[in-house]
């Protein structure tokens, strides 16, 4: 416990050097989800694959981390918060420099999708749980996690031009190189980062929980991905994915009552204001990356623009991120945290409803900025608070459990937003199939608007440490 106070307590050059690394290691791992968007012609020519081949790729990219968030985050109690975040970032590296020398798709799943899975999966639960325990009170932890989602929105947002312009002034594989260089970068802003809480080689790791868990969220999400074409096969694994998921749950239950530790508390459920952040959460990822994919795609395939006219396109969704990330502290003084997320919800549904409209009216490509500034003014104003809502509902010996599940439920939705935004996409790239896909998105961005709506009118995520 003095360990935490002095690090609350740490001149404010510290904290900034601190931030500074665990926020690029945000959009870092941001960026790989939604860079390999505007490469798609060109990985498919050059690897000799499909538009699917690339979507799967980037799809089990998500997965993997979605499925490995929750036993990573148990991890960080045990082997402590800094040597998982290096650990991370090594195998991140690893992963991106195989995918630049890769061969065929193969290859590139095992670096881009399976190596930088593994390697966001170990360093994405520190970043939350430092910033959680380094920014004690409401409005610098605001502020601290307003820098950390803006550059995670940023590299979301802007993936898709940086990704543009390096692949039409290099090639798509210089964009993997440059991932490991600013893996590098982060490597050398870690060197003084303390870890508050020393770690608990004592702690128990559920090995079973943790296969259970990840067995689930994969089978779920290839479900999904099987809707094109295999509708009884989709059937298939989201059956079986629902009931591996109900079986962790029960054994997690049953361990909880004979005394025993499991990967997951259950107890993390019974708190209803962390559920409905957790459900915005989940929505707010899944829009951001589903609206990414299917934009950047039917740019591409059916309106034949290159890489650096698609990555362009997106800077206005980059901007809108961008401004109301940064003011994130400044809003959390001034509203409550709900109206926050609420109005960045209606701010994304009517984005997408502007793209969908603007996208059918006219043929130019300035068609597509005023529903993409939309939808990043609304994403970047609602994804702050609710980290915020979701990390401050519990004290700070949950916070590698919460920070995992959440963390976990954030990139759920962004696997979830790729799979089935593209999904319909790719069933009808010329028949509707970016009207469809939008659409669909827009209705799951009512749900996520319905949960923000019952949040508690005082929440104001100050019940954390």
């Amino acid at each position: 416990m003095a360990e935490t106070e002095a690090a609350a307590q740490a001149p404010p050059a510290s904290h900034r050097r601190v931030l500074a690394a665990l926020a690029l290691a945000q959009f870092i791992c941001s960026f790989a989800g939604s860079n390999m968007n505007v490469m798609i012609n060109d990985i498919s020519r050059d690897l000799h694959t499909t538009v699917q081949g690339v979507q799967v790729a980037i799809t089990v990219f998500l997965l993997v981390m979605a499925a490995l968030m929750i036993p990573c985050g148990k991890l960080t109690e045990r082997y402590g918060r800094k040597r998982c975040f290096l650990g991370g970032l090594i195998v991140y590296a690893a992963g991106a420099l195989l995918s630049a020398a890769a061969p065929g798709l193969g290859v590139l799943i095992l670096g881009n999708s399976i190596l930088e899975g593994i390697g966001t999966a170990l360093l994405i639960p520190p970043v939350y749980i430092l910033t959680t325990l380094l920014f004690q009170d409401v409005t610098s932890r605001a502020r601290a996690f307003g820098v950390v989602m803006a550059l995670g929105g940023i590299g979301a947002a802007a993936g898709p031009l940086i990704g543009g312009l390096i692949t039409e002034a290099i090639s798509w594989r210089a964009a993997f190189v440059f991932q490991a260089v600013v893996v590098g970068m982060i490597v050398l802003l870690s060197r003084r980062l303390d870890d508050p809480l020393p770690p608990d080689p004592t702690r128990s790791f559920d090995v079973i929980g943790a296969i259970l868990s990840s067995a689930g969220l994969v089978l779920v999400v290839m479900g999904i991905l099987a809707a094109d074409n295999h509708l009884w096969l989709m059937a298939l694994l989201l059956g079986l994915g629902a009931l591996v998921l109900l079986w962790f749950f029960l054994r997690s239950r049953a361990m909880e009552r004979a005394g025993r530790e499991p990967l997951l508390p259950i107890e993390l459920f019974r708190n209803r204001t962390s559920n409905l952040g957790l459900v915005t959460q989940n929505v707010q990822w899944l829009l951001l990356m589903g609206s990414s994919f299917t934009v950047a795609a039917y740019l591409q395939v059916v309106r034949h623009y290159n890489a650096i006219q698609t990555g362009a396109i997106f800077t206005a969704a980059t901007a809108g991120l961008l401004v109301t990330s940064l003011f994130a502290g400044r809003f959390t003084r001034r509203h409550p945290q709900r109206r926050l997320i609420v109005v960045g919800f209606a701010l994304a549904i009517a984005g997408i409803v502007v793209l969908i409209a603007l996208g059918a009216a006219y043929k130019t490509a300035w068609a597509y900025v005023p529903g993409l500034l939309l939808m990043g003014l609304g994403l970047g104003l609602g994804l702050t608070p609710s980290v915020n809502v979701v990390q401050s509902s519990f004290p700070e010996e949950q916070q590698g459990e919460i920070s995992g599940l959440s963390r976990s439920v954030s990139n759920l939705g962004s696997s979830f937003g790729t799979a089935i935004a593209g999904t319909i996409l790719v069933a009808g790239l010329s028949r509707g199939g970016y009207a469809a896909a939008m659409t669909t998105l827009a209705v799951i961005g009512l749900v996520g608007l319905a949960a923000a709506a019952r949040l508690p009118r005082a929440v104001a995520g100050s019940a954390g440490p």
